[in-house]
């Protein structure tokens, strides 16, 4: 049982650490390539309106 908790947590913290991986890559290319900004900033802002459009729904 023990050895499981270990694999569960060892997977748990590679799993954290691609993220962070991940994202401080992304953010590097943001900076290297203003365009991806630009791309994310406006993905970031159309889901935002659709969140908002989602929850004024009736349904």
């Amino acid at each position: 049982m023990a050895m499981l908790r270990l694999l569960a947590a060892l997977f748990v913290f590679v799993g954290i650490l691609a993220g962070c991986v991940t994202a401080l890559l992304l953010v590097i290319l943001m900076v290297r390539f203003p365009p991806l900004l630009v791309a994310v900033l406006l993905a970031c802002w159309i889901f935002n309106r659709l969140q908002k459009s989602a929850r004024k729904a009736p349904w």
